[in-house]
């Protein structure tokens, strides 16, 4: 339990891999532009209370695995991380603004797969160990 999570009522642990593109697949997170957007998404997600626990900035895609809390969707946490981080790379890079002049750096979608340690088969072994025992013939409700 030390790697969990909590808030005032919930203890959590949920952790995602995401991966989005830039629009068009093109190669500008090189460099500069490269370097500003991990220092943009490490701030983004401190603000929203997000932990990056890995990522990798390539060239024309970002993967990201991220911790999000339960109060925050996944859909959500991306549409911070995306936004913010296109309108302050298009704002700071004139030839982002040059090549994406209709001020979308990245592609409309997303991939998000989340993380753990059960498999779908142990908890659903799990949901069934939880239901009550047969109940005793020789009890009787007057």
């Amino acid at each position: 339990m030390e790697n969990y999570k909590s808030g005032s009522h919930t203890v959590w642990d949920c952790k995602y891999h995401v991966v989005w593109i830039t629009k068009y697949r093109h190669t500008v997170l090189g460099g500069d532009v490269g370097q500003r957007c991990r220092e943009l998404l490490r701030e983004i997600a401190r603000s929203q209370e997000m932990t990056i626990y890995a990522g990798a900035i390539n060239r024309d895609h970002i993967h990201l695995f991220i911790g999000i809390p339960p109060n925050l969707s996944v859909s959500k946490a991306v549409q911070f991380l995306k936004g913010k981080s296109s309108h302050k790379l298009l704002s700071e890079f004139a030839a982002l603004r040059k090549k994406y002049w209709g001020q979308h750096l990245w592609g409309r979608g997303y991939w998000v797969c989340t993380s753990g340690n059960i498999t779908d088969e142990m908890w659903q072994k799990y949901i069934e160990d939880q239901k009550p025992e047969e109940p005793d013939d020789k009890f009787k409700v007057v």
